[in-house]
């Protein structure tokens, strides 16, 4: 039985991804310090092939200990996020880069890692261009710089697989509102409005659950991932974020949509993205953007602000 470690296995990705490997018959050992009290993987706990250990991943004496256990390493711990990066710009440095940075160059060369990064490390591109794995890299945000540093040492390794992510949006055990869809989906069903700001911007999207199952394929399809860089996104879900709010509106006929340019995107992602690549392997996406939004529209009126209480 193939033994994998997820660090930030109790995340927004990782807390779908673990149980998709436990599904397959991985053997699953989570490394998360449950920094938000997640109780994500409870539905897990009662299965005999998941360890979990409560640590923070910066723990190098620990990390070090068992790292060398696993066949695959899925480095999810992170501080995700530009704006989520500012508000502590110590501890994303030393989580983002320098704790994932030890893990690469600890780990055996043995170790095969699956590494997602973020394709807002494309910034900004001519309108009418295709981004590809092969275009520059304009990181602005300390959090695309710091993806773009980790990958480049990432690849140095080898034995190794870098996911540019689109932005992710879907349900997960432990929810994110902060993600553009499920923002918008939420505000439409909170605010009945929105004021969106740098409305032509065109970015990615991808559902969690494809998320999980990119990875899952490049782990059983590792001869065309080893030593790759590739966007993993959905094709079809190549819009504008003005695009994106008509498609909620479609779902959610009160929501009223007005522009202004009252802020504007820290990584200033504007960029048509070809994932050409990772499908030319085989894989394929399950969920389209309205199947998306309709599960968010379906499970966000449900989310409440108490934790765990009946009373």
């Amino acid at each position: 039985m193939k033994k994998v470690l997820v660090t930030g296995g109790a995340g927004y990705i990782g807390s779908v991804l673990v149980g998709d490997l436990l599904a397959k018959g991985y053997e699953v050992t989570v490394l998360d310090n449950f920094l938000y009290q997640e109780n994500s993987l409870a539905l897990h706990y009662a299965n005999p092939y998941l360890d979990v250990i409560n640590c923070d991943v910066r723990n190098t004496s620990k990390l070090e200990s068992v790292i060398n256990d696993f066949d695959w390493v899925i480095p999810l711990a992170a501080i995700v996020g530009a704006p989520a990066c500012s508000r502590d710009e110590t501890a994303a440095e030393s989580i983002n880069v320098d704790s994932a940075l030890h893990l690469i160059r600890t780990a055996s060369p043995r170790t095969r890692i699956v590494m997602p990064t973020t394709n807002s490390a494309y910034g900004t591109t001519e309108a009418g261009t295709i981004t590809t794995e092969k275009s520059e890299l304009k990181p602005i945000s300390t959090y695309a710089q710091h993806k773009v540093k980790v990958e480049n040492e990432l690849m140095k390794r080898g034995n190794a697989t870098s996911f540019r992510l689109a932005t992710v949006f879907g349900m997960s055990p432990r929810m994110r509102l902060d993600l553009l869809v499920n923002d918008l989906v939420y505000r439409a069903l909170r605010d009945k409005s929105v004021v969106l700001f740098e409305s032509h911007f065109i970015r990615n999207f991808i559902h969690v659950r494809d998320v999980s199952k990119a990875i899952c394929h490049a782990m059983e399809n590792w001869d065309l991932f080893s030593n790759e860089i590739f966007n993993v996104g959905l094709t079809s879900a190549n819009i504008s974020k003005m695009e994106l709010c008509l498609r909620i509106q479609k779902q959610l006929p009160g929501f009223v949509i007005t522009e202004a340019e009252l802020s504007r995107d820290p990584d200033q992602r504007n960029y048509w993205v070809s994932n050409e690549k990772i499908e030319n392997t085989g894989f394929s996406c399950d969920f389209d953007l309205d199947r998306g939004i309709a599960e968010l529209v379906k499970g966000l009126p449900n989310l409440r602000n108490s934790r765990f209480g009946n009373v």
